[in-house]
């Protein structure tokens, strides 16, 4: 993240996928995962800003955005 690698490993795209089968999931099974609730919308938003296709790394961007901080400078030493 410090060096701003978004490459993938595991997509952002397919992890928001994933999330929203295990939302759909435990909504059936009446179960409530707050966590799980706050992680999707992270993950929707991130994907929206057009980081489907990075890996699930990319996230620091939302939190970056939220904070108003940028961590690391894309560059190490």
């Amino acid at each position: 993240m410090v060096v701003r690698d978004f490459r993938p490993g595991f997509k952002v795209k397919h992890l928001r996928k994933d999330l929203r089968i295990v939302r759909e999931t435990t909504e059936r099974l009446g179960l409530c995962l707050p966590g799980v609730a706050l992680v999707s919308e992270l993950v929707k938003t991130l994907d929206e800003m057009g980081h489907g296709e990075n890996g699930t790394q990319a996230l620091v961007e939302v939190l970056e955005k939220l904070c108003n901080i940028r961590i690391g400078s894309g560059q190490l030493g």
